[in-house]
C-alpha cells in the first residue's frame, strides 16, 4: 500500500469506521476560533442549487445550556451537559432569499417563491446533508460528535428560533468523547440487505 492510500485509510477510520456516537464527553473546552473553522469546512458540502439552508446555533455557555437541556429528553440531558458545545441544526424556510448570491447561473430564487411545500422538502433536506457534513468535519477536526434526536421541537423553535423562519432539524453534542461512556459497537446492514445495483 502506498503511503498515500495509507493516509487514506486513517481518513475513513477517523471519520467511519472507528468514529463512534458519543455517549458522554470529557470537560474540555472547543474554542469560537475551531467553531469558526468547523463552518468553513463543513459549509463547502453540497447541496442542490448550493441552497445551504442549515443555519447553526452552537450553545457553549452555562446560561444558553440552561436554556436547551429542559428541551431535550432525559436520556440525553446528561451527555448534551457534559459535552463542550451542543450544535442545533436548524432549516431555513426562506433559505431561497439568498439564492441570487449562491446560485448565480440561474434564477433559482424564482423555483421556490410560493411554493411551501417544495421549500419545507428542500430546507429540510439541504440541512440534513449538512448536519451529516457538520458530523464529518467535526471527526476531521479531532472533536467527537454526538447527533440526537428527542428533544422538544417547538420548545427549541420559540427559545432560539423565536422569528419563526428557522425550524430545529437535530441537535449534535460535540466535544472530546468519554471512551468509558461509548457503547459497544453496533451491527449494520449488509451490501445485499441495504443496496442493489440494476
Amino acid at each position: 500500500m502506498s503511503e498515500n492510500n495509507e493516509g487514506f485509510q486513517i481518513t475513513l477510520e477517523t471519520l467511519f469506521t472507528e468514529a463512534r456516537t458519543q455517549n458522554g464527553f470529557l470537560p474540555t473546552e472547543i474554542s469560537e476560533d475551531t467553531l469558526k473553522k468547523l463552518y468553513d469546512v463543513f459549509k463547502y458540502g453540497p447541496t442542490a442549487a448550493n441552497s445551504t439552508p442549515a443555519r447553526v446555533v452552537f450553545v457553549k455557555s452555562a446560561e444558553a445550556k440552561d436554556r436547551l437541556i429542559p428541551l431535550l429528553a432525559p436520556g440525553n440531558q446528561q451527555k448534551s451537559r457534559e459535552a463542550a458545545v451542543v450544535a442545533i441544526v436548524g432549516y431555513d424556510l426562506e433559505f431561497y432569499e439568498q439564492l441570487p448570491k449562491l446560485f448565480p447561473p440561474a434564477d433559482a430564487r424564482s423555483w421556490f417563491v410560493g411554493n411551501e411545500a417544495l421549500i419545507q422538502e428542500s430546507a429540510f433536506r439541504g440541512s440534513t446533508l449538512q448536519g451529516a457534513y457538520l458530523i464529518i468535519a467535526a471527526r476531521a477536526l479531532g472533536l467527537d460528535a454526538g447527533p440526537m434526536g428527542g428533544f422538544n421541537a417547538d420548545g427549541i423553535n420559540a427559545e432560539f428560533f423565536p422569528d419563526g423562519k428557522v425550524k430545529v432539524n437535530f441537535v449534535i453534542n460535540l466535544g472530546n468523547g468519554d471512551p468509558a461512556k461509548v457503547y459497544p459497537r453496533l451491527p449494520r446492514l449488509e451490501f445485499d440487505e441495504a443496496c442493489k445495483i440494476i
